[in-house]
């Protein structure tokens, strides 16, 4: 597994998206996205499978 809390953070500056502008892509609330962000609460099984899709779009290595 991997560390989500960097990872989608690093995607959103990427792609210079808000948060809130991510959470409507994942169709989640931008509170959602905040709290990932700071390792509050990780994402569920089906917004990671979102996730991982979203990385490698863009060609994000997972592993990194």
């Amino acid at each position: 597994m991997f560390d989500y809390v960097k990872k989608i953070r690093e995607y959103r500056e990427r792609k210079c998206l808000t948060q809130e502008e991510l959470a409507k892509i994942l169709n989640v609330s931008y509170v959602s996205v905040c709290r990932w962000e700071t390792g509050r609460f990780a994402p569920t099984m089906e917004t990671k499978k979102k996730l991982v899709a979203l990385f490698n779009e863009i060609g994000m290595k997972i592993d990194e």
